[in-house]
Formats: structure tokens, sequence, C-alpha cells
């Protein structure tokens, strides 16, 4: 439900709350493991002269991140024993998911790539499951924790700190390599989990009834389990489809195809830089460092505007705007590397898309039933992404056979059906029930 009544000042004011602020920590925690088993990793590994044939099987590691529905039931079921009754079942998770990533990390550090490689892999899969572990365990406190018209300044403050991990588990890591070691670059991002570690500590528990146990509600182990899995796996499922009816297609829809445009276009920016005839420096300094705070602004004005007008007036404007940005790509391409159009363009598609992906996570967080959180926001987050990647392989063969150009407009083009059937989902909303 938007709020327009409630003042700018007033709207900004949710960033002041503990629990938003507590989201940026969380965030943080989130997106330090990422880039350390997927680009800084690759890195390490080229430094220590491993065949790329190898650092390439490497990317299977990503997969993790992909399937996570596949055990988010047991996340969001089952109360850990000791930790899950003094923490919270929510709370312990996180924990769990921190301390492995930790380890990993450490572990890792140890690890000589150039003749123990199957030992780091192992290690990395470690850190991307325990990852994408905490992921579903913080994506169900972030749902919970608050009221839906705060989800876009949760997400705001989550993507901020994500965001800035990704710059440290970047950038900070090389540098740390390059002057000291590998080794002390791992233990130290091991280290900086402790931010997550103290946050988990310091928050409260969402209220919340907690799930009865697995065992003992009847007279044998199997009949447990099958209850168990008919509520963890299976209620989630039927529970969407019985709240939303047929309509549940068109919604699985939208959210398969918001973030088409962005993804599909998101494989080629580099290249298309660099083909250009931008320098390297030239793009991390404007792409780069400068896209970031683009990034971090347009989330934290999307937080304002869904406590203010609701999601669906901000999704929209999201969606519009990555669509519209992909245009001035096409039109870059035509400029040349001209320094100043390359800002104008980065800081349009990176306000954009930090609108843009701030309404999605409010949106999809206010679909989910509180009794299935975990399990049914990891199947609207793996849904979001996969059909981008999928269409993103074939980015690279649009632009050889037609140019950057024809690609970009393409990639707009993919943002149209998201821009027609945000209307279609607000109309649905507006004739509602009032629950």
């Amino acid at each position: 439900m938007q709020n327009s009544q409630v003042g700018w000042l007033e709207a900004a004011r949710i960033y002041t709350q503990p629990r938003v602020l507590a989201m940026f920590f969380l965030g943080f925690s989130a997106g330090l493991p990422f880039l350390l088993v997927f680009s800084t990793l690759t890195a390490w590994l080229t430094d220590a002269g491993v065949a790329r044939s190898a650092i390439g099987f490497f990317g299977w590691v990503g997969i993790t991140y992909s399937i996570k529905v596949l055990w988010a039931p047991v996340v969001d079921r089952l109360v850990l024993p000791v930790i899950g009754g003094s923490l919270g079942q929510r709370r312990s998770w996180i924990l769990l998911g921190q301390l492995g990533v930790a380890g990993g990390l450490a572990g890792m550090a140890f690890v000589d790539p150039s003749s123990q490689l199957p030992a780091v892999a192992l290690l990395a899969l470690l850190v991307a499951f325990s990852s994408s572990t905490q992921d579903v365990a913080i994506d169900a406190y972030r749902i919970e924790a608050v009221i839906t018209n705060y989800q876009g300044a949760m997400s705001a403050s989550y993507v901020f700190g994500y965001k800035v991990a990704l710059l440290v588990a970047g950038a900070g890591a090389l540098f740390i390599a390059d002057f000291g070691s590998w080794l002390l670059a791992y233990l130290s991002m091991a280290a900086l989990m402790a931010v997550g570690v103290i946050t988990v500590l310091l928050i409260a528990e969402p209220e919340r009834e907690l799930p009865e146990p697995v065992f003992g509600r009847h007279k044998d182990r199997l009949t447990d389990i099958g209850v168990w899995f008919a509520n963890a796996v299976v209620s989630p499922f039927t529970d969407f489809f019985r709240r939303n009816g047929s309509f549940a297609l068109v919604i699985l829809l939208f959210i398969a195809v918001f973030r088409l445009s962005d993804i599909t276009m998101g494989i080629m920016a580099n290249p298309f830089y660099l083909d250009l005839g931008f320098s390297k420096s030239e793009i991390a300094s404007v792409a780069k460092v400068f896209g970031f705070f683009m990034s971090v602004a347009g989330s934290f004005l999307c937080g304002v505007l869904v406590v203010r007008w609701g999601v669906y007036k901000p999704l929209m404007l999201g969606a519009v705007l990555v669509a519209a940005t992909n245009i001035l790509f096409a039109v870059m391409a035509h400029i040349g590397p001209d320094i100043r159009a390359l800002m104008v363009v980065i800081s349009a598609d990176n306000v954009s898309g930090g609108i843009a992906a701030t309404a999605f996570v409010a949106y999809l967080s206010g679909l989910t039933n509180r009794a299935y959180t975990a399990t049914q926001y990891a199947l609207f987050s793996s849904l979001m992404t996969l059909p981008g990647k999928f269409f993103s392989g074939f980015s690279g063969l649009i632009v050889d056979a037609s140019g950057y150009s024809y690609f970009f407009l393409v990639a707009a083009a993919v943002g149209i059906p998201a821009i027609l059937l945000v209307p279609v989902l607000a109309r649905r909303e507006s004739r509602a029930p009032l629950s």
C-alpha cells in the first residue's frame, strides 16, 4: 500500500531504523564471499600458473547460488539444535553460514593452488554453499523483520552493504595480495566476516511462530519425515498458487522477464567499453568506482520512493529506465570513446539499475507468505536470474553478427514485456480485498 501523505524527509528517516541499518552489515557479510570464489579467485589461480582450462571449470562453483532453492526448505523449516534455541531460527542459520564462509576462506588461504587445486575447489564450494545458505536466511530475516512498505529501504541498505563488500573483496583483496600475499588477502577476508557475525549477535530475531520439530509428532520417523517434506517443500509452492490462482503464472512470468534487459546487456558491457577504445583505467574509474556510487544513489532513492509511493510506481520507473538506458548505449556506439558521454551513460545505467533492483526486491518480498519466507523467496530470486543468464549467452553472437548498436536495441526491446506487465500487476493489487 502506498502512502503519499508521508513527507519526503519523514520517508528518508526510514534509514535511521535499527533494523534497516543492520541490513547494511548483513549485506556486507553476504557480498564479501561472492568475488572470492569468482573473479578474485581466478586472479589468484592465474597468478599461481593454473591452466586456463582448469580455471574455467571454477565457474561451476557459481551454480550453487542458482540452485539454493533446493535446500531453502531446510533453512525455512528446520530449527538448528542448540544455537537455534538461543539465537532463534533465522539468526542461527545466518551465523552458521557466516562461520562456514569464514572457515572456507581461511582454509583457502593455506592451500597452494599450483599443487593442491582439488582442495581449493572443495573449499571454494564450501564457501559458495555457506554463502548461498546465508543468503537464504538473510532474505527471510529481511522480509520478516519489517512491514512491506519498509522493504525498499531494507533492500537499499542491503544492496549498499553488498556493493561495498564487492569493492573490498575485489579491489581490496587484489591490493592486499599485490603488496602482501594471497595468504594474507584471504585471511583478511575471512576476518572481515566478523562484521556479519557481530551484527547477528546484536540484532533481534523477528517475531514469528517457529516450525514444529521434525521428529516426535507421529509413531514412526518415516511419517514424521513425510509430513515435514509436505510442509517444507510442497506447501510453499501450493500456497503460492492457492493465494494467487491462475494469476500466479502471470506473476512468475513477470519475475522471469523483469531483469532480462539488464542481465542480457551486462555481460557485453566491458567488451563494449574496450572495443570502443576506452582504457582499462578509464573503465575502472568511471564504470566501476563512479558507477558504484550512482548505483547506490539509485537504490537509496528507490527506498524512499517505495515508502512514499508504494512498490508499483518505482517498479514501473525502474523497468522503463533500464530499457531506455540500453538505447543510450546504442547511441554511444556511434559517438565513440568520449569520456563525458561514458559518464552520462554510466550514471543513467547505474541509477536506473539501482532503482529497478531495489523496487524488484521489495516487490518479491511482498509476494512471500511468512510461513514459507525462505523457500518462496529463494524460488523467486532463482527465477529472476536464470532466464537472463540463459539469453546473455547469445549476446556475443548478436554482437558479432550485427554490431553493438543492434545488440543494445535488442536488449532494450526485451525489457518491454516487463513494462507492460507492471500495470497488470498493479491493477490486480488494487482490486484485491483488504486482509
